[in-house]
């Protein structure tokens, strides 16, 4: 199965990156299952549905967030009523939404997506993102009910995330970081099989503050003293993300590599694709 993951779309840039470029993706390299992390669509802060919808028209099966999930109220409306959108699922007990969920690849395979939020120098009161990890697996394991495991794991420190992909080798096919919008140089396949990348970094204008207009972001470093809001770069978007061969038989990975397109850092794409 050919996976491809897309990191956060940030701002009207990032994701009219995504929405113009994905369909032609998917149509030259086959491919079979497509997610995006949409939770800075909207102007950098949450994503409303009219865009969550519009990436799923542009060829996403599945949206993730994270910490900006609700930073559009409406979304606390529509996640419930949207199977094909997914918050974390370490949230408390009653939150709107769902956090995994099975869905058809276009190759006919059983494709288990699920959001974990990290704690470490984000939101400690969440529940436990690996206990939330177990629960998922033990509902639906791979080569039993579900054919392929992705987890987006968004979460501050690298530690947690790598010691989580650790948690669930062998069990997931793919864990990938997302939330520091910058991609990391550590794509790799773990000791028992489960693709992993700490971060697969942001759709969005890269000459910024992590995909912010970079002047208000640096005022603030100086004089601790706010002018403005925090404002999406409108600039060129480049897209960053993660391609992934996941085996029919085991539901393990085979092939990972990083995907770049766009004007600000060096291209990349996954040569077993060529």
């Amino acid at each position: 199965m050919r996976l491809l993951f897309l990191g956060d779309m940030v701002g009207r840039s990032g994701r009219t990156a995504v929405w113009n470029r994905l369909p032609g993706l998917i149509r030259d390299f086959s491919l079979d299952f497509v997610i995006v992390n949409g939770e800075n669509a909207a102007g950098g802060f949450g994503i409303t549905e009219e865009i969550f919808l519009e990436t799923l028209g542009a060829g996403a099966d599945v949206v993730t967030t994270g910490n900006h999930v609700w930073d559009q109220r409406e979304a606390l409306v529509y996640a419930d009523r949207q199977d094909r959108f997914l918050r974390p699922a370490n949230y408390p007990s009653g939150t709107p939404g769902r956090g995994s969920n099975l869905f058809i690849a276009r190759n006919g395979a059983r494709v288990l997506v699920a959001n974990v939020m990290g704690r470490v120098f984000m939101h400690p009161d969440l529940d436990d993102p690996f206990s939330a990890g177990e629960t998922i697996l033990n509902a639906c394991p791979l080569g039993e009910q579900a054919d392929a495991v992705i987890f987006d794991f968004h979460a501050e420190a690298t530690s947690e995330k790598l010691c989580f992909a650790h948690f669930v080798d062998g069990r997931a096919s793919f864990v990938v970081g997302t939330h520091t919008h910058v991609p990391t140089a550590d794509a790799q396949i773990l000791n028992g099989g489960t693709a992993y990348l700490s971060d697969a970094g942001m759709c969005g204008d890269y000459d910024s503050s992590i995909g912010m207009d970079k002047e208000e972001p640096i005022n603030r470093f100086l004089s601790r003293i706010p002018k403005g809001r925090f404002e999406a770069a409108s600039g060129p978007a480049t897209i960053c993300g993660v391609a992934v061969e996941i085996s029919d038989r085991t539901g393990l990975a085979e092939k990972i590599a990083p995907l770049r397109i766009g004007p600000r850092l060096s291209e990349t794409m996954p040569d077993f694709w060529s």
